[in-house]
């Protein structure tokens, strides 16, 4: 029978996901969000004219 407390106490995280996982939240992504409210700016500045 596997003992868990005994196989945690050994695991060791895989640095690679470690390294994507840093890489991932450093970038500035832009999103549909972001899209739309530049499009709306847009849209507005040329309602505006």
């Amino acid at each position: 029978m596997i003992n868990y407390e005994e196989e945690l106490k050994k695991f060791q995280p895989c640095l690679d996901v470690d390294d994507a996982e840093g890489a991932i939240y450093k970038q500035d992504l832009t999103d549909v969000i972001d899209i739309l409210k530049e499009m709306m700016r847009d849209n507005h500045k040329t309602s505006e004219k």
